[in-house]
């Protein structure tokens, strides 16, 4: 087991093997999902026997809530919630669907290659659904990939789990029989549909409201604010808990109500909180290939290898290109969106919650899911640096239609209003003039490259990239945008 002076260690190699570790990470296909759980692993009973950890272990349960609960908190502020409020739907409709129908063919799998019962069969689609932010990391941040497509990437890492953890939920409370009547399960129901939402959504809008407001007459720290904004995640998740509501969601939709309600945290918080997500998340990486390295034992290899195949070659791709079909993008782009969809941290979270639950065959399902984990890593982390590099050159040789659409709504068919349209004769009498105004090359890149041709004084900035260039641009003056 691990005791006190372990569990410094193990704090204390996060803390200093993260950060030496980063440049080789960021240099080779490596992930730091792979690392810390093969370190894990390596440590763990089935390795040097080091240390060992049991699934119900209280600090694994705590670290694993408290992280969970804070990534999605995390996920729903960064979901940018501003640019879809009035068009939402195409997002939702696309995106809904198509974690469906992977949860739908992944429980069909297991249940075909491990003998899993329904309910469990079920569990497991639906946790081998929820894709994880963190390994994508790289993908979002790449420049060369074009805005809309990191948009939609991020929106269904964020929201995915809006359909997966409530079939989880509702499969564990069938597995134990939680809600066993008519009326018990009008209750389940409400408790996680209402309960557990709109006590987060209360808990973050209303102290997201109280912190911008006290900050402005009596400037509060930034440090405190940052510890602020953890008090919220984790106020969010015990009050729904102590309510009889799910604190996750809970939890997500504190996130939501900042963003919704056009609150503000300060961004000291989004710093502080990405850094500790992070450091929660590589430290349960670990804990979570301790536990692993003494349950793989109990996978049948060969029939869990042909399921993750299935899982990351197959379901999630064609599930995914289907709900695309009609999408604002090129078949690169469909590739791209439908490959990307690693499990991760999120996944093995889940399958704690059903360990935690009691579910027969849920240390086996813990199992399964940590044995995908490690594939979706090594293949995922592995292909993102050279699929970006390849998908940027594809951009460069012609014009992609992704290309001209800066958001999620908009590649997936829903566009804003049409915008005034300006003459090239009228531009010119407005240059002639002396007004005072911008002009943006928004030409898609292989164009770009292919015509030398500039107006005097424009800005070049790439089409999906405008809306992020008029974010802080104050409106002193009017703003033209050109492309082929």
């Amino acid at each position: 087991m691990i005791d006190v002076s372990s569990g410094f260690w193990l704090v204390a190699a996060v803390l200093i093997v993260a950060p030496l570790a980063s440049g080789l990470v960021d240099r080779s296909p490596l992930s730091f999902a792979f690392l810390f759980l093969g370190l894990g692993l390596l440590i763990g009973e089935g390795g040097t026997d080091l240390l060992s950890l049991g699934t119900h272990s209280p600090l694994l349960e705590i670290l694993a809530t408290v992280t969970l609960a804070l990534v999605l908190f995390l996920d729903a502020v960064k979901l940018q919630v501003d640019e879809l409020r009035a068009r939402w739907l195409a997002p939702v409709l696309i995106l809904g669907p198509g974690t469906a129908l992977v949860i739908t063919f992944g429980a069909l799998a297991s249940a075909w290659l491990l003998g899993f019962s329904a309910t469990l069969a079920v569990l497991a689609g639906a946790i081998l659904a929820s894709t994880d932010p963190v390994i994508l990391r790289e993908v979002l941040r790449d420049g060369r990939v074009p805005r809309s497509i990191r948009q939609v990437l991020r929106i269904e890492a964020g929201m995915n789990d809006l359909v997966v953890l409530p079939v989880v939920l509702v499969m564990i409370a069938v597995a134990t029989d939680a809600s066993n009547s008519g009326s018990g399960w009008i209750r389940f129901g409400f408790d996680l549909a209402i309960v557990g939402p709109v006590l987060g959504f209360a808990i973050g809008g209303v102290g997201s409201w109280s912190m911008f407001r006290l900050d402005r007459q009596v400037t509060i720290r930034r440090e405190l604010q940052a510890l602020y904004g953890i008090g919220l995640v984790i106020g969010s998740y015990a009050a729904a808990a102590e309510m009889g509501g799910d604190g996750f969601l809970a939890a997500f939709f504190a996130g939501l109500a900042v963003v919704t309600l056009n609150q503000s945290l300060c961004d000291c918080f989004l710093d502080f909180g990405e850094v500790a997500s992070e450091m929660a998340m590589l430290l349960s990486f670990l804990l979570f290939g301790i536990v692993l390295s003494g349950i793989l034992s109990e996978v049948d290899v060969v029939e869990t290898l042909i399921l993750a195949a299935l899982v990351i070659f197959v379901i999630r791709p064609v599930s995914l290109a289907a709900v695309l079909s009609r999408a604002h993008m090129s078949w690169e782009g469909r590739l791209f969106t439908s490959w990307f969809g690693p499990r991760g941290l999120n996944s093995l979270l889940l399958a704690l919650l059903v360990v935690e639950a009691g579910v027969e065959g849920s240390e086996l399902l813990l199992a399964v899911v940590g044995t995908i984990v490690l594939a979706s890593s090594v293949l995922h982390g592995a292909s993102a640096t050279p699929l970006a590099a390849w998908y940027g050159r594809r951009i460069t040789m012609s014009v992609h239609e992704e290309e001209r659409e800066s958001d999620a709504a908009s590649v997936l068919g829903t566009h804003g209003e049409e915008l005034k349209r300006v003459s090239v004769e009228e531009l010119h009498q407005r240059m002639e003039s002396g007004e005072s105004m911008y002009i943006l090359d928004v030409r898609a890149r292989s164009n770009f490259e292919s015509d030398p041709e500039r107006i005097p004084g424009e800005i070049r900035v790439l089409p999906d990239q405008a809306a992020d260039w008029a974010t802080d641009r104050p409106p002193d003056r009017p703003v033209i945008a050109y492309c082929a």
